[in-house]
């Protein structure tokens, strides 16, 4: 929001039953106790990605890496509505690496670029690369994907190339299943968004989610 607005007086005053980003106080409230609501639109893509993947989530250990209202504390709260056993991270967590090692599944959602290396992650781990970020150095580029022509032509043709919270290049070979940036959890948020406008449209209507 622009300077000088309160965006969250600005979002309280959206109609819950629009929400179809899933933000509104009302509709987290629902989330966090496991009952039919608007879901935010990046975790829910996930939870769908793992459905579709046939990736058991009872009984897992899962990391997820930020606190954002938008995505951390949601998949969290997911994540838990599935039986997982959740252990939440952030910008205070102690010796990370740690704590990531244990995860089983992994959802890196920092916001910070190349945060999650190859010491993060124990060998057979699902990761979510949620982050994006647009990088405009060569020497980074170079540094996250070595060898990797495609990438040097992208950015030699454009000036920048994307990239996740996940140095995909390094983590990639001691994961069983990672998500890529861009093409990864991206569409899957957009995907979502549009379901939840059906979702709106259908409950609008009086008939249940």
């Amino acid at each position: 929001m622009p300077g000088g607005i309160d965006a969250t007086a600005i979002l309280d005053r959206v109609v819950p039953a629009k929400d179809v980003d899933g933000f509104h106080p009302y509709n987290v409230g629902l989330l966090v106790q496991g009952r039919p609501t608007l879901h935010p639109c990046t975790p829910a893509g996930i939870m769908e990605m793992f459905r579709r993947e046939n990736i058991a989530l009872a009984g897992k250990r899962a990391v997820v890496v930020g606190r954002s209202n938008i995505v951390g504390k949601p998949m969290a709260a997911l994540l838990l509505h599935a039986h997982a056993t959740v252990t939440i991270c952030h910008s205070r967590t102690r010796d990370l690496a740690s704590v990531t090692r244990e995860a089983e599944i992994l959802i890196a959602a920092a916001g910070r670029l190349s945060l999650i290396g190859e010491d993060h992650v124990s060998p057979g781990a699902v990761v979510v690369d949620v982050g994006m970020h647009r990088v405009t150095d060569r020497a980074t580029v170079e540094h996250l994907f070595p060898g990797n022509e495609k990438k040097i032509a992208a950015f030699a043709n454009k000036g920048a190339v994307l990239a996740g919270d996940v140095d995909f290049t390094r983590v990639a070979p001691k994961t069983s299943k990672i998500t890529p940036v861009p093409g990864g959890v991206g569409p899957l948020t957009i995907a979502m968004l549009m379901a939840n406008t059906v979702k709106a449209a259908t409950m609008r209507r009086g008939k249940d989610l």
